[in-house]
């Protein structure tokens, strides 16, 4: 917005200057010039004293005779007419000594004439505009006026255009912030297209949700009572059944808890370290935490988040023999890691781990069992839930898997 208006200040005032102070001041200065001229022209048949009193008076000119010190052709560094004055006047008449600009109202010209080296003093607005000044003023005035309201009017076309940054960033975050389409044709296109992209996208999790938990629901009952009739049944195969049974249990419970929409539940405010080490005192003792900055409240889903920490904890106990969590707090941020000392994720699944129902047992350790590759899956949704981020490594000091779990400092709510 400034560029062009600066630009166009510029270009008018090198115009401005050229065509004004340079074109301007020349033709009057030339006109000057002629009446000096005139004055010298007659000191050559007439006395200095006659020439004084009558032509250089009805001229209003001041006639005098030179002291013989010289001004050096005195000007002020922001005369801007003066660097035409000067070249003009001693291009247009021979024998000029000295032309004195060190006055702002008045010019006094050194000449030789025929009664020896004379001054000739004049007004000098008879050789520049007595009021070019104006003309900046009032356009640079005008510019910053006119500066002013562009700001404004651009404020005005950047609110609409950050309410919808900041309801599709909490969108992002499981929150629907209301919008009203405003600003000009092209921003309230934007927030309509917005709105019902946001529409659909609710109704697709919506009935995703439904139909995950109708499914996982309905085959509570037949699993039941398979479960039921184990129990009353004796045989070789009748363990491994069993096993089966509780597998397809585990199976429906991580379909539950992933269909399950984490974004309808209102954020609170936590101390993560309570929340975080209640969930290491209950994996037992093959888990520690430590706890690293300064400690502070902060706002987040605390069912969901507590969910995607077991879901490290537990992934670590899993694969490894001793899990170890480090929460720490950064300045804009909350990080919670999580090391084991399993065999680990190769770089090249990490991405795929990340994915729901990705089992990557083998990666790992297929003697482990277990699982329906959701619990990485849920962790990530839960920290893309609170704008945060789930990033795979590996551990330094434990030779396993690390999972660094960070959420932002920002209020939910």
């Amino acid at each position: 917005m400034l560029l062009p208006i600066l630009t166009l200040q510029l270009a008018v005032t090198l115009v401005f200057l050229q065509r004004h102070f340079e074109g301007v001041t020349r033709q009057m200065t030339l006109n000057l010039v002629r009446e000096i001229a005139f004055v010298l022209d007659q000191l050559e048949t007439k006395s200095f004293a006659e020439v004084e009193q009558v032509e250089a008076e009805k001229l209003s000119l001041t006639l005098r005779r030179w002291d013989g010190v010289p001004s050096g052709n005195a000007r002020d560094w922001i005369d801007v007419s003066g660097r035409t004055v000067i070249p003009t006047i001693y291009d247009a008449l021979p024998g000029v000594r000295d032309v004195d600009l060190s006055t702002r109202k008045w010019v006094i010209v050194v000449i030789e004439s025929a009664k020896g080296p004379i001054s000739i003093g004049f007004e000098r607005r008879r050789v520049s505009a007595s009021n070019p000044h104006q003309v900046l003023v009032w356009m640079v005035f005008t510019g910053l006026v006119m500066t002013i309201l562009s700001i404004f009017f651009l404020r005005a076309q950047l609110r609409p255009i950050n309410k919808l940054a900041a309801a599709a960033e909490a969108f992002g975050r499981g929150r629907n912030v209301p919008i009203d389409p405003q600003g000009a044709v092209e921003v309230r296109v934007a927030t309509a297209a917005f709105l019902d992209m946001r529409q659909r996208l609710e109704r697709q999790i919506e009935q995703r949700t439904l139909l995950l938990s109708g499914v996982s629901h309905d085959l509570r009952t037949p699993l039941t009572r398979m479960q039921l009739q184990l129990g009353m049944m004796d045989g070789p195969d009748v363990e491994a059944l069993q096993e089966d049974v509780a597998q397809m249990n585990d199976m429906i419970t991580g379909f539950l808890d992933f269909s399950r929409n984490a974004s309808s539940e209102k954020p609170v405010e936590v101390d993560l370290a309570e929340l975080v080490g209640d969930l290491v005192r209950r994996a037992g003792p093959k888990a520690d935490m430590v706890v690293e900055g300064k400690p502070a409240l902060s706002h987040v889903r605390a069912v969901a988040l507590r969910r995607a920490v077991d879901n490290l904890v537990q992934n670590g106990l899993k694969y490894g023999t001793h899990a170890h969590v480090t929460l720490t707090h950064l300045k804009n941020s909350v990080r919670i890691t999580v090391e084991d000392d399993g065999p680990g994720i190769a770089p090249k699944d990490r991405d795929q781990a990340l994915k729901p129902f990705m089992r990557l047992d083998a990666a790992r350790n297929q003697n482990r069992g277990g699982g329906v590759g959701l619990g990485l899956a849920i962790t990530a949704d839960v920290a893309r839930l609170h704008g945060g981020s789930l990033v795979l490594g590996t551990s330094e000091d434990m030779g396993g898997l690390r999972a660094d779990l960070t959420l932002p400092k920002l209020t939910l709510s």
